[in-house]
C-alpha cells in the first residue's frame, strides 16, 4: 500500500468522524482542514456513499449524516488521550464550575473507550499535572456563568447581569444579550449588548456579581465574535498611539517576553549586553507606564521624554505616600 493511499484512508476516516461531530460540515471546512482541494473532498464523500455511510448532501449548505447512524467508537492514540488529559486539567481552571463539572463527566465517558495502556498512560500522568491560573476568572458564588452564558448565545435568550465595573462604586444592573466570549489576557470577556447602555459593551467575568437566565429573546440581529474582534482592532488602528523604545537588560527581557504583547510590542534587537524593545501603545500614561515600574529598576526609557517625567512623577507621588 503506497504512502498517498494511507494518507487518503486516515483523511476519509477523518471526514467521517467530523461528520460525526456536527450536525452540518460544509466541503470548504474540510478542504481547509486537509489542505486539499474541494474536488478530493468530494471524491473522499463518494467512497464514503459507496461503503453504506448515508450522507445527505444539499449545495451550498453542506454534508450531514442521516440522523441515527454512528460508527461504534475508533480507537485513540495515546497522544490523543494524553491531549485529553491537558484538557480536563484546563477545563478545571479556565472555565465555571458547572461546566467543570459536565467536562469532568464527559472525560469519563471518553476514557472508558481507551484501550488499557492508554489509561494505563493517563493514569500515570493525571496525578503529575498542575496548572493554577494566577488571576481569579469567575465568581464563586455565580458557579455556572459560563453554562448560562452559553445557553443565552445558543437560545438567542437576554441575561440579567448584576456586574461592577471598575469606574463605577456602586454594582449596576443590566440587561444584555451575549453575543460571544473570549479569553484574553488570562480573563474571560464577554462581549453583548447591554440594554442599559444602548450599545455594545464588553465584561469581564470575573466582575460579575450575579447572573440569571430570562425569558426576554434578542432584540437584534448580531454578528460573530470574530467579526466583532476585527471591528475592535480596526478601531484601535484609528486611536492615536505613541512610539516607546526601552533599553532591558537581557535576563528581565527574558522575564517580560510573555507579557510584553500586551503593551504593544512591535520589535527587538540585541544592543551588547542589553534589548532594545520598540513599542506602539495607545494607553501610555496608565497601562504602560505602570507595567514599566515593575522591572524600571533593570531598563532605560529610550524615548519618548515625557514617559521620563510622567515616570518620575509617580515615583515621587509613591515616595509621598510612603513618607507623610
Amino acid at each position: 500500500m503506497g504512502v498517498d493511499t494511507v494518507k487518503r484512508f486516515d483523511r476519509i476516516i477523518a471526514i467521517l468522524i467530523q461528520l460525526q461531530s456536527k450536525r452540518v460540515v460544509r466541503a470548504q471546512e474540510l478542504a481547509d482542514r486537509f489542505g486539499v482541494s474541494l474536488r478530493t473532498i468530494y471524491r473522499d464523500v463518494r467512497t464514503l456513499e459507496t461503503c453504506g455511510v448515508p450522507i445527505v448532501s444539499e449545495a451550498g449548505v453542506g454534508y450531514s449524516i442521516m440522523e441515527g447512524y454512528r460508527l461504534p467508537p475508533i480507537m485513540f492514540t495515546r497522544e490523543e488521550a494524553g491531549s485529553f488529559l491537558a484538557a480536563e486539567k484546563l477545563m478545571q481552571k479556565f472555565t465555571d464550575k458547572s461546566l467543570g463539572a459536565y467536562h469532568e463527566s464527559a472525560m469519563y465517558k471518553v476514557k472508558s473507550v481507551l484501550r488499557g495502556r492508554e489509561k494505563d498512560w493517563i493514569d500515570a500522568l493525571e496525578s503529575q499535572v498542575l496548572i493554577d491560573p494566577a488571576q481569579v476568572l469567575f465568581n464563586d458564588d455565580i458557579p455556572n456563568a459560563l453554562e448560562i452564558l452559553f445557553e443565552s448565545i445558543a437560545e438567542k435568550k437576554q441575561v440579567f447581569l448584576k456586574y461592577q465595573s471598575l469606574r463605577e462604586a456602586v454594582p449596576s444592573e443590566r440587561n444584555i444579550e451575549p453575543v460571544g466570549l473570549f479569553h484574553e489576557n488570562n480573563y474571560w470577556y464577554v462581549h453583548g449588548y447591554c440594554h442599559s447602555r444602548e450599545d455594545y459593551r464588553q465584561f469581564r467575568t470575573d466582575r460579575m456579581l450575579q447572573i440569571r437566565r430570562t425569558d426576554r429573546k434578542f432584540t437584534l440581529e448580531h454578528g460573530t465574535i470574530d467579526e466583532y474582534k476585527k471591528k475592535r482592532n480596526k478601531e484601535a488602528e484609528g486611536i492615536q498611539k505613541t512610539r516607546v523604545r526601552i533599553l532591558v537588560d537581557q535576563i528581565v527581557a527574558r522575564y517580560i517576553k510573555n507579557g510584553k504583547t500586551r503593551y504593544g510590542f512591535v520589535s527587538e534587537k540585541v544592543v551588547e549586553d542589553r534589548v532594545e524593545m520598540t513599542f506602539v501603545t495607545a494607553d501610555l500614561e496608565h497601562g504602560f507606564l505602570r507595567w514599566y515600574l515593575s522591572f524600571c529598576d533593570h531598563a532605560k526609557i529610550l524615548e519618548p521624554e515625557r514617559l521620563k517625567d510622567q515616570v518620575l512623577a509617580l515615583l515621587r507621588k509613591a515616595e509621598n505616600r510612603l513618607t507623610h
